[in-house]
């Protein structure tokens, strides 16, 4: 049975002034690292997120026709088109506030492009996020574009830290775990009340969500989208905080938590 706090999502605008009441599951429309700065210090057991890979305006630049393949690609949407210098700064900005905002031996897992990966752990150095490993998500059924002429492109990479701390939770059972996640791409099952460009599986979420956190621990996803990592939360029985800059992507996530 989901606890009921966790089915108390709420669509509104975050408050100027006062902080943001983290004991209570919610979806908070507005710009992450404006939001962040608004959370208490050591705050929340987990972020999980999915940001901005900037790899929109490479693809563009290396003429990939993908909008003609899948339709709202990411590559399309505009959001992923930032200056790499730009990109790289508001990275730096984000990961300082991740460590702020995160309890000691919290955990971190952002999912990136491989291309991207060593950006992100060099700009995590000088806060207390301490790096563990790189895995690897799987995906089973990946769209066989151009096929013929090369690999295709079937895993996406994300980068585990644990901050303030070498250790953090994690609920192996005494069970060797390897950094390597298999599923299919997110179900349309799971996309009836709108589609996201880059929405993950729910299998993968709460996959991660089991073993890095404990029950009623509190959940953050900085870069929420279509809220996943927040249905997953409230699946497992875990708070959550959803941070998302369009409202079209929070409404849907709105929409997911009710269903439960």
């Amino acid at each position: 049975m989901i606890p009921s706090w966790c089915l108390m999502d709420v669509l509104c605008k975050v408050p100027r002034k006062s902080q943001i009441d983290v004991s209570t599951s919610q979806l908070l429309l507005g710009d992450c690292l404006k939001v962040m700065k608004q959370l208490p210090d050591s705050c929340v057991d987990c972020i999980i997120t999915d940001p901005p890979y900037n790899l929109g305006q490479f693809m563009h630049d290396r003429n990939t026709n993908l909008v003609k393949m899948r339709a709202n690609q990411f590559a399309y949407a505009g959001w992923d088109n930032l200056d790499y210098k730009e990109w790289r700064l508001s990275m730096k900005k984000f990961l300082v506030e991740c460590s702020r905002v995160l309890k000691k031996g919290g955990t971190l897992i952002v999912f990136m492009a491989v291309i991207k990966v060593s950006d992100i752990v060099n700009l995590s150095q000088g806060t207390k996020l301490y790096y563990k490993t790189t895995g690897v998500w799987h995906k089973t059924n990946p769209m066989p574009r151009n096929m013929n002429i090369h690999f295709v492109n079937s895993t996406e990479s994300w980068i585990y830290f644990v901050n303030s701390d070498t250790s953090g939770t994690f609920n192996n059972e005494g069970k060797v775990v390897h950094d390597f996640l298999e599923s299919s791409v997110c179900p349309l099952s799971e996309k009836k009340h709108g589609k996201h460009p880059t929405q993950k599986p729910l299998s993968i979420m709460k996959r991660l969500i089991e073993l890095v956190t404990n029950p009623n621990d509190i959940i953050l996803d900085p870069f929420m989208g279509s809220g996943s990592t927040c249905v997953a939360a409230a699946i497992m029985g875990r708070k959550y905080l959803g941070i998302e800059l369009d409202e079209k992507y929070l409404k849907i996530a709105e929409a997911r938590i009710k269903e439960l």
